[in-house]
Formats: structure tokens, sequence, C-alpha cells
């Protein structure tokens, strides 16, 4: 069996204290492996940003654990789960979380220099990422000089220039017209076929499902269902993300 890269077990979040707390999640348990791409689907206020969140140590369960490459983070301190997230989760927002007045490169290499990489290898690192997504000739724009599509492709780059394990991505198609939409599913789907990293797409939306090789499910902070996805088949005949103009979650 395929060691999972991530790991939620029994994972419990509750929102507030008192009379108006909410349960967010309820005993979540889902492993993420290498080679693939999963969707997690569910309904505005089902948990899975939250649960998005709680995978990428971002945000710590009630109760319950996540394991990042074998390592739990149960008991981890504030430094512990920065150096897991440096080291083996990249992050792609909807909203890019660019900053204007740095350069794509610079954006990318911002990824580096938390990692402590600050020689003149992380600049070429940061170029080669950018080249990955198809933005070689784009090294010194600003985030103003570039499209939306653009735009997300740089937060991809910065994702995934420490050569994480896993990538998360929240939505990240919701801001985009639909030829970019495609464009940035197509990109996440061929980094999800090496076998070395797993990607993981929150989505609401059911036009990306010709991307992902698993599908999973949630609603009201439980895990409902998960099937096969139908990458194998549709995503060779042109699955389409159409829809998308600036839909937001």
């Amino acid at each position: 069996m395929t060691e999972a890269l991530l790991e939620a077990v029994d994972i419990v979040k509750q929102l507030g204290s008192g009379a108006g707390a909410v349960q967010a999640l309820k005993g979540v348990n889902m492993q993420l492996t290498g080679g693939q791409l999963t969707l997690l689907m569910g309904p505005s206020g089902s948990g899975k940003t939250t649960l998005l969140c709680i995978l990428g140590c971002m945000l710590t369960p009630t109760s319950g654990t996540v394991r990042v490459r074998g390592h739990a983070t149960t008991g981890a301190g504030t430094e512990d789960l920065a150096k897991l997230r440096r080291d083996h989760v990249g992050f792609v927002f909807q909203s890019y979380h660019l900053f204007p007045t740095l350069t794509a490169t610079d954006n990318v290499r911002l990824a580096l220099d938390v990692r402590g990489e600050h020689s003149s290898q992380a600049a070429e690192k940061a170029k080669n990422a950018l080249a990955r997504v198809g933005l070689a000739h784009k090294f010194n724009s600003y985030p103003r000089e570039l499209s939306g599509g653009e735009q997300q492709r740089v937060a991809i780059a910065r994702a995934i220039v420490g050569n994480p394990s896993v990538i998360l991505a929240d939505e990240p198609t919701a801001a985009l017209d639909s030829e970019n939409g495609k464009a940035i599913m197509t990109l996440l789907s061929e980094i999800a076929q090496d076998p070395a990293h797993g990607v993981l797409v929150v989505t609401h939306d059911p036009r990306i499902l010709p991307y992902a090789n698993r599908v999973v499910h949630i609603e009201d902070g439980r895990i409902v269902g998960e099937e096969p996805g139908l990458a194998t088949t549709s995503a060779k005949t042109g699955g389409s993300c159409s829809g998308h103009d600036h839909a937001k979650s």
C-alpha cells in the first residue's frame, strides 16, 4: 500500500465557545497519497476550507491529529508546525496572495526565503519554477502587469519551488475565466502525476471533476463519500472549467 503523504485522523474542530460554539469538523479521517489529484468537494459551510487549513498546519484541531510525511502534529509547537509547512506543504489560494511591489521572481523567492535560502541559487530556482508553469517570459513582471491566470501561475510556482510533498489549493480557479481555469487545472493535474507529490483541491464546483483522480465529499463537517475521479478518461478529451467566470466560493 502506498504510504500517505498527508493523513487526518479523527479530526474535530470546534469554532467559538459557549452557547455560540460550532463544531465545524466532526471526526474527519482522510489520506492523501502521491501521484493523485484529489478533489475535496462540498457546499459552502461544509468544513472543507477548515479541513484544508488543518491539513496544512495553519490551524490546530480541537482533537485528533494530522500526520505530514509520518510526522504527527499532536503536541507540536508553533515552530514545529511552521517547519512542517515549510518543508512539506505548498499552498495555492483563490486570491493569489502576491505582493504588488515584488516581481514574479521575487514573489516566488519568498517561499525560499522562509526556508533560509537566500543565495543566487534561490533566484535560479524561482526562475525555473516560473518556467515550469509557462512564465519564463514574465520573470521581471509585477502582479499588476499580469492577467489573473498568470498571477495564479506565479502562485503555483511559489507553491512548488521548495519541492513540497503536498500542494493544497483552495478554490484555485474560482476567480478565473473558463480558459484560465482549464489551464490552471491542467497544470495542477500534471504536477500530481509525480508519485512523490500529492495535490488536494478544495472546491464546490463539479465542473473541474474531469481533472480529479479521486473525489472526496464533505457535508456538515463529515466525510460522506469517496469515489474515483474522471481524470483517466475525461482529461484526455479536454475537460473544462467553463462557468468559472469570476465565480466566488
